[in-house]
């Protein structure tokens, strides 16, 4: 596995990648799906774009060979590091791919940005995928955020009840 900062040419593959492993029919391959939860797009060129481009932002790639396998997003906040756009190529999920990622995400916030704690948003209906986060040390905080309905650049809710709760892990 190597790890690398992205830069604008790869915008296409991060989409791609973000909306395998979320969305559609393609996504149902691994277990990070939110297909049953969510339609439509996760990210989009314009948000991918920015994130590289953004000066406290780094988007990390896991490159397998020349397939990029694994990417995340960390903002540089007031004393803690914001990690999102995680995803992982579903059909090598399980494979270790996004454990790394995430380790190298933190191990980025802590040494580049001396960053105390990274955090996290996740769909409070996604109970597996909080489950993985809590094995890798993220503590849930009962922080409760809405679901942005009515912007459909993070995807069209199925269902009305979707909702974001904070997790965090310290890293200094």
């Amino acid at each position: 596995m190597t790890f690398r900062v992205a830069d604008a040419a790869d915008v296409p593959v991060i989409v791609e990648l973000v909306q395998s492993a979320y969305r559609g029919d393609a996504s149902r391959a691994g277990w990070t799906t939110e297909a049953d939860l969510l339609d439509g797009q996760r990210t989009d060129p314009a948000m991918v774009a920015a994130a590289i481009a953004e000066p406290d932002s780094v988007v990390l790639l896991n490159v397998d060979g020349d397939a990029v396998v694994a990417c995340g997003q960390l903002e540089r906040r007031d004393g803690y590091a914001y990690f999102g756009m995680f995803a992982v190529d579903p059909a090598r999920q399980r494979g270790g791919f996004g454990a790394a990622l995430l380790a190298e995400a933190e191990r980025h916030a802590r040494d580049a940005w001396d960053a105390a704690e990274v955090r996290m948003t996740v769909i409070v209906q996604r109970d597996e995928l909080i489950a993985w986060y809590e094995r890798r040390g993220y503590a849930r905080t009962g922080e409760i955020s809405p679901f942005p309905y009515g912007d459909e650049r993070f995807g069209v809710p199925r269902r009305p009840d979707l909702a974001f709760e904070t997790l965090v892990k310290k890293v200094a």
